[in-house]
């Protein structure tokens, strides 16, 4: 029995997926893999006859699956249809460019891309950040000082965590830098820091050697120890910042996220138009 045309396009698009695992994490090859699933399964139902890359047209082909993606129910995100999107139109052009075939022109337009909803992010408020400083200088213990790291620089948990024991680097006369190995963006990068950070680090420093008993796979060569694993870590911390704000009297919700942010407000507040 012959196959249907549209599982030769399935062919097609499954084999250069496999290319892609030859560069990207698992995680973003499965988003290609959902992209392509929900373009096949719309061929499949209004357009089974297409069965190349080459047989694709902006109308009915693209502009279908673009309403088909909107009128979804569950409704998809806007995030989420822009990913399948940017997935699809990248294995086609990956297709086109390995010569295995000809792709007519115009089948995307910047148009079809949404445009996702910027909210400003909702760092601490001055108020609610002298409170839960003065709280976390007064506990002073290990996890205090981390998240007045956090907030003095702000870096993710999840760099904080992998940061290395000698992450502070001097570059000359007053000058320091903090080095945040990769993060969630997967790129490293240097953090200029004041006398305040570089204290707060050294202070982290004599804190872990007063703490840590026997080093383990997850502590050595780390500034913080995590002799549990980065979730236990993680969620410790995420626990002593919801302590330290009830212990504050701060009476909105208080996350990692916020205490971030508040770096950005306090380095540069003309980007909020207010000043902290």
């Amino acid at each position: 029995m012959q196959r249907p045309p549209v599982k030769l396009l399935e062919d097609r698009f499954r084999s250069q997926t496999e290319n892609l695992k030859l560069s990207l994490r698992p995680s973003t090859v499965q988003n290609y893999e959902s992209a392509v699933k929900s373009f096949l399964r719309f061929l499949g139902v209004h357009y089974p006859e297409v069965g190349t890359p080459s047989a694709l047209r902006r109308d009915p082909h693209i502009l279908g699956w673009l309403h088909y993606l909107c009128e979804k129910d569950p409704p998809l995100s806007k995030a989420s249809r822009l990913a399948h999107i940017i997935c699809v139109r990248r294995l086609l052009m990956d297709l086109a460019d390995s010569g295995r075939c000809t792709l007519p022109s115009g089948l995307f337009q910047p148009s079809d891309f949404p445009r996702l909803d910027h909210f400003l992010p909702k760092p601490l408020s001055p108020e609610e950040d002298r409170l839960l400083v003065e709280c976390l200088r007064r506990r002073n213990d290990l996890p205090s000082n981390i998240l007045l790291l956090l907030r003095s620089t702000g870096i993710r948990i999840g760099e904080c965590l992998r940061l290395a024991a000698d992450c502070l680097k001097h570059l000359g006369q007053q000058d320091w830098a903090l080095h945040v190995p990769l993060g969630k963006l997967h790129t490293e990068r240097w953090v200029p820091v004041d006398q305040e950070v570089c204290n707060l680090v050294e202070r982290i420093l004599a804190l872990r050697d007063q703490t840590r008993s026997t080093p383990t796979g997850t502590s050595v060569g780390f500034l913080i120890p995590q002799p549990r694993g980065h979730q236990s870590a993680y969620h410790h911390i995420t626990g002593v910042l919801k302590a330290s704000a009830k212990e504050a009297g701060i009476s909105s919700p208080v996350s990692l996220h916020r205490l971030r942010h508040y770096a950005e407000f306090r380095t540069m507040p003309s980007r909020w138009g207010i000043a902290p």
